[in-house]
């Protein structure tokens, strides 16, 4: 590595952007790709849980890139300094592949009855818990597409299908496993 990992630049409570504009820590933008960086560490936390089946693994490595992808997409507000940086940015390929996914591994599933309580295995857990950080993030990301249109639609629509997927995932997780899945059964109200 050739410097130092801290810079003592965000000592006052700011972070550069691509480009280099400053903004707080707590601005959207930065709340938006901070909690997509938490998400791709999550993932990276399934991935360490053994044993997944491969092909889960394989997804899990592939989502994490486009998931670096979508973060320096959203950590470059200026349009000039994509251009200068040649920032890569979701495609509408990277949705159609996450749909692809969500039909193959639900097809192997039994189909759903009822709501289920998120648990199971280690990884298929930590599965359900990646969902809802998607989930957080897709809001964030919204939040900021109404603040800056130019982000456009793609990053919405990737983490609401990545969203889906890690709930057909984290079922198949724990399907192979041999996992029964607890339907959540509302309580009576007399």
């Amino acid at each position: 590595m050739a410097g130092k990992i801290y810079t003592k630049t965000g000592d006052d409570g700011t972070t550069g952007l691509f480009g280099g504009q400053r903004v707080r820590k707590d601005h959207l933008r930065i709340e938006a790709y901070g909690t997509v960086d938490e998400l791709n560490s999550l993932i990276g936390t399934v991935r360490s849980h053994k044993p997944i089946l491969e092909a889960v693994d394989q997804l899990l490595n592939t989502i994490q890139g486009q998931l670096f992808v979508l973060g320096a997409d959203l950590a470059t507000p200026d349009r000039k300094e994509r251009q200068n940086f040649s920032i890569p940015r979701v495609i509408s390929d990277d949705v159609t592949c996450l749909e692809s996914a969500i039909d193959e591994f639900e097809g192997e599933l039994p189909p759903l009855q009822h709501f289920i309580l998120p648990g199971g295995t280690q990884a298929g857990a930590l599965l359900h818990v990646a969902r809802t950080v998607a989930r957080r993030a897709e809001r964030l990301i919204v939040s900021l597409q109404f603040e800056e249109p130019e982000i456009g639609e793609l990053p919405v629509q990737y983490v609401n299908r990545l969203s889906d997927l890690l709930f057909v995932l984290a079922r198949s997780v724990n399907h192979s496993q041999g996992v029964e899945e607890h339907p959540w059964i509302p309580n009576s109200v007399s």
